[in-house]
C-alpha cells in the first residue's frame, strides 16, 4: 500500500512541476505576440544598454563605432525629406559629344614646366620665311626641230636663252618647262622650286 502512495505523491510532484514549466514558458513567449509597435520589446530594451555599452568599449579604444537605430519605427518625416530631392544636373548632356572645358587655374597652384612649354612651341613651330622670288622674266620659246626646247628669259635687260637642266646668270637652274611657264630654282639659296609664268609681249 504504500508503493501506491509513493506513486501518488511522484505525480502530484510531476503535475507541479509541469505546471511551473509551462507558465515559464509562457512568461518568455507571450509578451512576443502582444507587444505593440509603439514600445520596443523587452529583448530590445535589453539590447540597447548592450549596444550603449558596445560603443563605450570601443571609443575607449579610439575607434568611432555607429550606434544602431534598434527602433522598429518608420520614420516619415525622413522618407518624405528624401522623395522632395530633386538632381541637378551641371548643365552637360552625356548624349552629345562636347569638348571639356579647360581647367580653371587654381591660385597658387604650380605655373607651366619648362617641358610643357617645350612641347607647346613644338606645336607651335615658326613658318619658315617665303622664298625669294626669282627675278626672271619667261617671254618666249627658242626651240628647233630636232633639237630640245629652249626658252628666253630676261632680268635687268639681259637676255638668257636655256634648256632644261642648264643654270641662267650662274645661279638659277631650269627645271621644267610647259608650254605656259616654266619651273625653275635658286641654286644658291637652295629653296623650294618656281613657277615663272609665259609673259606676252
Amino acid at each position: 500500500m504504500q508503493l501506491g502512495l509513493e506513486n501518488k505523491k511522484q505525480a502530484k510532484w510531476a503535475a507541479v512541476l509541469g505546471v511551473l514549466a509551462v507558465l515559464a514558458v509562457g512568461y518568455e513567449f507571450v509578451p512576443m505576440f502582444f507587444d505593440s509597435s509603439s514600445t520596443p520589446s523587452s529583448s530590445a530594451q535589453a539590447a540597447a544598454p548592450i549596444a550603449t555599452r558596445a560603443a563605450a568599449r570601443a571609443g575607449t579604444k579610439g575607434k568611432k563605432v555607429r550606434p544602431e537605430n534598434l527602433d522598429p519605427t518608420l520614420r516619415l518625416d525622413l522618407l518624405a525629406s528624401s522623395e522632395q530631392t530633386q538632381y541637378e544636373g551641371s548643365g552637360r548632356n552625356i548624349f552629345i559629344s562636347q569638348a571639356e572645358p579647360p581647367p580653371i587655374p587654381v591660385p597658387g597652384a604650380p605655373g607651366v614646366t619648362d617641358a610643357q612649354k617645350a612641347q607647346e612651341e613644338a606645336y607651335h613651330l615658326p613658318q619658315p620665311p617665303a622664298p625669294t622670288p626669282i627675278p626672271l622674266k619667261f617671254f618666249g620659246f627658242a626651240s628647233k626641230i630636232g633639237e630640245p626646247k629652249k626658252i628666253f628669259l630676261e632680268q635687268n635687260g639681259d637676255v638668257f636663252v636655256a634648256g632644261e637642266g642648264e643654270i641662267v646668270n650662274r645661279r638659277y637652274k631650269v627645271i621644267h618647262i610647259t608650254p605656259t611657264s616654266v619651273e625653275m630654282q635658286d641654286m644658291v639659296s637652295s629653296g623650294p622650286t618656281q613657277n615663272i609664268p609665259l609673259t606676252q609681249g
